[in-house]
């Protein structure tokens, strides 16, 4: 049995939930996210506490109910509070400015690279090196922000490229040369 999906999840008076034939729909004060579940999990509410738990013994089941529970509780985090990633450019010229809701990043090619920001999800850019993406889905946020990152991951000889602020990235050694 996952220890994570044997513990409940709390949510306040603000989050509402309802559980459909396949789906769990969860409304809060920034928006509303739903999921499709397996007929191999159970789920009841009591008193604003969520449980899961597997219908069956059978490890596929076992694996997915602890996989649920953190996805519910995902949720419920993310019409409450929401979720925030921030990325950083570093290097000579690297910027990045808002055009209306579309993200244009300056990053070395010879053309600037236009990301459309998706519906549920906020980009704003701070100093021109710091892009902020906000929603409330943890999945999208982190999808949005991988898929910026890739456009220019930081290159281990001098570092430039866009990261996480606050990833460290190890350098290496250049070529020693002739001695």
């Amino acid at each position: 049995m996952s220890r994570i999906g044997k513990l409940p999840v709390k949510f306040s008076e603000k989050v509402t939930m309802k559980i459909d034939q396949d789906n769990i729909i969860v409304k809060g004060p920034k928006g509303e996210l739903a999921l499709g579940l397996s007929k191999n999990i159970n789920i009841t509410i009591e008193n604003n506490t969520l449980f899961v738990k597997p219908v069956t013994k059978e490890p596929q089941v076992l694996k997915l109910f602890g996989t649920y529970r953190a996805i519910i509780n995902n949720m419920v985090v993310g019409v409450t509070k929401g979720f925030e990633k921030r990325l950083e450019l570093q290097g000579v010229g690297y910027r990045a400015q808002l055009q209306g809701k579309d993200l244009s990043l300056s990053v070395g090619y010879s053309h600037p690279v236009v990301i459309k920001a998706p519906t549920g999800i906020n980009i704003a850019v701070e100093n021109n090196t710091i892009v902020i993406i906000s929603g409330i889905s943890k999945e999208l946020v982190g999808q949005i922000a991988s898929n910026i990152r890739s456009i220019k991951p930081p290159e281990p000889y001098k570092g430039k490229g866009i990261r996480y602020v606050g990833e460290f990235v190890r350098k290496k050694a250049g070529k020693a040369g002739k001695k």
